[in-house]
Formats: C-alpha cells, structure tokens, sequence
C-alpha cells in the first residue's frame, strides 16, 4: 500500500474515546479547512467553502424572498462609533482588534476591526433615514468578522469567521418585534429543513441576551456529545442604538420619532453545527440539500473491462447532472475501490453509486446510502428517477434521526439535585421552572455550568412549578444545557 494510502486510512478518533479529538479528525480529513499562521484562525479549503456556498445560497434566497436587499459596509469601524454605546462596547471590549497604524503612521484614532456591525450601520442610517417615506430599511451584508477569542475551535469559535448580519429600521416596536420574530422563524425553517437539524426556538434571558438588544431570541440546537450549540440570534433592539446615533424620522403626524431596530445573524459555525449533529465514526454524514457532491460515481474497472465500464459510467454521470444532480466521479486508477469508498464517506457524500462489470451485465447499479450505510440495487434506466427520490429520502431521515435523539435526550425537573445529575452524567437539554432571578441563573451556572439556552415558545403556554433553585414560584419554563 502506498504510504499516502497508509496515512489516509488511519482511523478517525472514535466519539466515545475523545469527542474533541473526534471533531478535529474529521475537519482535517475531510479537508473542509486547515489551520492558518495565525492563532485562532482558520483557512477555509474548497470543500468546506462549497459547503458555506451551498448554504449561504439556500438561506441568502430566503432573505431576499422576505424583502431585504444585500450591502456592504466598512470592515473598519472608527472608535469614536463604538464609544458611542455603552453596553455595547463593555460587550465587546475584550474580543476587539485594534487597527494603529497606517504604514509606518500612527493612527490619530484607533479603528475596530468590526466585531459586529451596528455601530457602523447606524451610523449610517442616522444620514439615510429623515421620513417615515424611507422606512423600512431592510437590510443584510455577507462578510466576515473579528473577535480576538481566548479558546478557539474551528468553524465553533474563531477569532476570524464568516456570517450574515441583516440590520433593518421600523417606524415603531409592533413592526419590529413582527421583523424579529419573522428572521428567526427564516432561520429555524432553514437550519431544519436544509441543515437536518432539529432546534428549540425562544427568547434568551435579560442575561443571555446581545450587548444593546431590548429582547434577543434564539435557536438552540443539540449536540451528539450532549451540548446545546446556538444555532442564530435574532434581537429586537428596541429605540436603543437610534437614540445614541440619532436616527430620527417625521412620521405622517408631524412628530419627529427614532425608529426601531433590528439585527440577525448566523456564522460558519453552523458547519460545526454540521458536523457534530450528523458525523459519525466514519467521518461527516451531509443533508444533500447543502452537500458539495450529492452523489459520487466509483467505477470498479478491471482492466479487461475499463473502457466499456467507464463509458457506461461516464453516461450516467450525464445523465444524473441533467436531472440536476450534484455528481462526481472518481475514476482515479492509483486508489483502490475500497480505499474511494472510504475516502467519500468520510467526506459525507449522501450517496454512492458503484459500477462494475457484472452490474454491466445485469444493467443495474449499486447504490449505498452515508447515513444508513443500506445498499439496493437499481435497474440503470431508472437512476435518474430513482436518485433524486433517494436523495430526499437520506434528507427527511436525517432530520428524524436528528430530532429522535434530542428528544431522547431532553429531560425534565424541577429537583435540583436530579438537575445536577442529570446535567453532569446524561447531558442534553433539561427543561425546567425558572422564578426569572438572575442571582438563580448565575448561581446554577456557576455550580453546575449550565445555562438558560432560552425561554421556549412551545411551552410559554404551560404553567411553570417551583423555581428549579429557589424554590420559590416558577416565571417560565426553560431549557438548560451545557454548550459550546
């Protein structure tokens, strides 16, 4: 075996032994980025800058279809704009990057590498915005961010990474909480039906929520180790930033009135999300609705047979490319066909489909799904019916799978000591009752390291207990993990 082949198969961390380790394995292996020369940031390789394309196109129609355009604002943000609002500042202040110098001069003011982009915005909008004519603004900006993180982990937590931001401006609170609320139901139906990943949507505590916003909301999603990952933010900011940065209208009364805001975002951390939701021991597991390849071609081509067998699979390939496939073939002669097989399932490639020349013969296919590992065999006039109909089967079993395992693991209690147990041996999510005391929410954190992940809509319906730490009466029902 060639040593490159030898380095290849060496096994991936098992999940069971060092889920961390696991985690990295599978990024490295599976080529979606490498580390870059400066610490906490990461190269993103094609594979996984497909896989953000596929998604930041899926999601970047969503938004469009509800109204908001695409600008582009200053990746440098004077620190005049950013003194300008408190809370936001002290938010941010520890994961900021400073710009000194131009060349060899030093700057006469400091200028922030944007760690999100109200303050630049608002700016903005305070020169753009005179007349209840101009509301509302809706709009959103694809780039990249800075936040100089301590403990990084690719695609998780970066001090470098990618994302959407949308920021929009309203003439009073119903628009906007209408505004919020609509982006984070665009987030929830897209990480669910594109991404596979079943989430918990709801309103974070005045404690969880972002530096400036009146209400923030989430969604939360779970881990296959047990943790909650946040998966988007959508936050009604309230007249907050408009009176600091003065965006002011005259509505049709006459009255000069600021307007309210909103702002929303999701990152590449949604591929982590990816990743540990779906991977297994094998490498990544993808929904073929984002995957680069949905389906992979291995022609098993003796040398008697090759040219017959690769021109059949050639000719399939065309044929699934037509019907709007996302189709590769791998006819490379230095792998083996086991080696290939590897190789494409652990870079999650939803479905497989092998050639060879008894199949020839027979005028069938092999096909073998990532995410159950079931082969069947179809008849080769019926492929390019049969691949798409498989492809949104893989699709809708991922989620089930996805939803099965949150749901088995999500418990519920009101007893502190079971809340411990349960938070520290079985991990997931723990719904319990709240009295909405930030000294109770800081207190269980400190003691156990779970957090209020948020106030679930689902339930905002259902009448609380006793608070899971006081004792005294529950305010809400919520839900509690460890994350990342």
């Amino acid at each position: 075996m060639a040593k490159q082949e030898k380095e290849f198969v060496k096994e991936i961390t098992p999940q069971s032994e060092d889920y961390s380790q696991w985690y990295l394995d599978v990024i490295l292996k599976a080529q979606l980025m490498d580390y870059a020369p400066v610490k906490g940031c990461m190269v993103i390789r094609p594979y996984g800058y497909t896989l953000w394309e596929n998604m930041q196109q899926r999601l970047d129609k969503r938004i469009k279809e509800t109204g908001h355009l695409n600008a582009y604002f200053p990746l440098f943000i004077p620190e005049s704009l950013l003194q300008k609002e408190a809370d936001h500042v002290e938010g941010f202040a520890p994961e900021v990057a400073w710009v000194t110098h131009g060349g060899n001069e030093k700057l006469t003011e400091r200028l922030v590498v944007r760690p999100t982009s109200e303050t630049i915005i608002c700016e903005m909008y305070s020169r753009w915005i005179q007349s209840y004519r101009d509301l509302p603004v809706l709009i959103n900006q694809w780039c990249n961010v800075v936040r100089w993180e301590k403990t990084t982990r690719p695609f998780l937590r970066t001090s470098e990474f990618l994302w959407q931001e949308g920021h929009t401006a309203h003439r009073n609170e119903e628009e906007a909480e209408e505004e919020t609320l609509k982006m984070l139901e665009v987030y929830r139906d897209f990480v669910e039906n594109d991404l596979a990943i079943p989430v918990i949507a709801g309103r974070k505590t005045e404690k969880e929520k972002f530096a400036g916003a009146l209400r923030t909301y989430s969604i939360e999603a779970l881990m296959s180790d047990g943790k909650a990952l946040q998966a988007g933010t959508s936050h009604n900011l309230g007249e907050h930033f408009a009176r600091v940065f003065d965006i002011t209208y005259l509505d049709k009364d006459g009255e000069l009135k600021y307007v309210w805001q909103t702002s929303w975002g999701v990152s590449t951390r949604l591929i982590g999300a990816l990743i540990m939701v779906h991977g297994d021991d094998r490498g990544l597991v993808l929904p073929p609705l984002v995957a680069p390849t949905q389906v992979i071609i291995v022609p098993i081509a003796p040398k008697k047979a090759q040219a017959e067998v690769l021109a059949k699979a050639q000719e399939l390939y065309n044929e699934l490319k037509e019907a709007g496939v996302r189709v590769e073939m791998d006819d490379r002669e230095e792998y083996s066909p086991g080696w290939k097989f590897n190789e494409w399932e652990m870079k999650g490639v939803p479905l497989r489909l092998e050639i060879g020349p008894r199949d020839l013969q027979a005028g069938v296919a092999v096909l073998a799904r990532r995410d159950t590992g079931e082969k069947e065999t179809v008849a080769l006039e019926e492929l390019a019916e049969r691949v798409p109909a498989l492809l949104t089967e893989i699709q809708k079993n991922m989620f089930a799978k996805a939803k099965r395992f949150m749901e088995e693991n999500t418990h519920r209690t009101d007893d502190y000591e079971e809340f411990k147990q349960i938070v520290a041996e079985k991990r997931g999510f723990v719904i319990s009752s709240w009295c909405g005391s930030d000294a109770c929410e800081q207190a269980i954190k400190e003691e156990t390291k779970a957090t209020i992940r948020n106030i679930p809509f689902h339930l905002q319906d259902e009448k609380p207990g006793n608070c899971l730490y006081c004792g005294k009466d529950g305010k809400h029902l919520v839900y509690f993990a460890r994350s990342y």
